[in-house]
């Protein structure tokens, strides 16, 4: 990881279901969008409030992409971990320069406070040696064939 990004931890809800697409090259991209209210107890009314709700978009690439929209719905109770990013352009009306911060995704996963979970072990699509694709599993309990690096 490259020193000086905000990495940060959401935990909140999703608000669509992933949205899944692929670059012209074939890079498979998730767009989501996390709520996060927070909450606390206020003594005096003997209740629970509602704070301000903020919405993260995210972004997630190639395999953990497709996991996600394999995985996640709209309404889940995720933990996200990625880094925050300004994306920029120019308004095709206006003109005008616009931006939104982005979470760029790391990893996401299912909240298990108040849900069960259960995990099925992905099969990777190519495994990567020095660049050059292998098409073994690196996960994989097999050992690899002799002619085959086992990374």
């Amino acid at each position: 990881m490259a020193n000086n990004l905000t990495t940060i931890t959401v935990v909140g809800n999703l608000t669509r279901d992933p949205e899944m697409a692929y670059t012209p090259s074939g890079v498979a991209r998730m767009r989501l969008a996390i709520a996060v209210t927070p909450r606390r107890f206020d003594k005096q009314a003997n209740e629970w409030k509602d704070g301000e709700t903020t919405y993260w978009e995210c972004t997630a690439w190639r395999g953990l992409a497709e996991n996600a929209t394999e995985s996640l719905f709209k309404g889940d109770r995720v933990i996200a971990t990625g880094t925050v990013t300004t994306q920029r352009w120019d308004d095709k009306e206006t003109g005008e320069p616009r931006s939104r911060v982005v979470l760029d995704l790391e990893d996401i996963g299912p909240s298990l406070t108040w849900a069960t979970a259960s995990v099925t072990k992905a099969t990777r699509r190519a495994a990567r040696t020095n660049g050059a694709a292998t098409g073994g599993d690196q996960w994989s309990s097999t050992p690899p064939a002799m002619d085959e690096p086992p990374f």
